[in-house]
């Protein structure tokens, strides 16, 4: 992207910024941020908001660093973990209670985001996986899922609510399409005709 994702903005809000609204509107406490790069600029830009930030030291070495650190923070306080990407602009906070229902009335070891073919975040960690989510380093996350995907439960999603923010190019169409959805609108952006009202 050349410059820190997380401080993008849609529909008028950083993307870290909607992330932890869309966690605290979903019911997730506690709700933690996990920082890497530009570390104080991040924790600044939440700092009014209910939420902990947890500083990845070892964020260059991948994605799954992240995961590891944001769980290692909630490990003793938590039966499940919820793992969402802030670059992910149209999960929602229904799909984020969708993933904690399915958990709470079925119980399964995980839950799992599935659009079309593609198993994605956010993802739902019951605490019995969580030495094993602890430890992921680059590369072995999906291993995990791998592992324990025939006791997890699926929860599909419509293939357009996986796109991320990786290039210029997806900031800017992204962006554009919450534009048109409105103000007012933006979690219709990014909707399947079939789930517009």
């Amino acid at each position: 992207m050349g410059r820190n994702k997380l401080l993008l903005e849609v529909a008028g809000e950083t993307l870290v910024r909607r992330a932890v609204r869309i966690s605290r509107e979903a019911g997730l406490n506690p709700v933690v941020v996990v920082t890497g790069h530009a570390r104080e600029r991040i924790e600044r830009e939440i700092a009014d908001l209910e939420c902990t930030p947890v500083f990845n030291a070892d964020h260059r070495a991948g994605i799954q660093t992240s995961a590891a650190s944001g769980v290692a923070g909630v490990a003793g306080a938590c039966d499940a973990a919820v793992v969402m990407l802030a670059d992910m602009p149209f999960v929602t906070a229904p799909m984020l209670r969708t993933l904690v229902e399915r958990y709470t009335t079925e119980a399964p070891p995980l839950v799992v985001s599935r659009y079309g073919e593609v198993n994605a975040p956010p993802m739902l960690y019951d605490r019995v996986l969580f030495p094993e989510v602890t430890r992921m380093r680059a590369g072995c996350g999906r291993e995990v899922v791998r592992r324990h995907y025939d006791q997890a439960v699926q929860v599909d999603w419509p293939a357009a609510r996986l796109r991320d923010l990786d290039r210029p190019e997806d900031y800017a169409a992204v962006a554009e399409e919450f534009a048109r959805a409105g103000a007012g609108t933006a979690e219709e952006a990014g909707a399947d005709p079939d789930e517009r009202n």
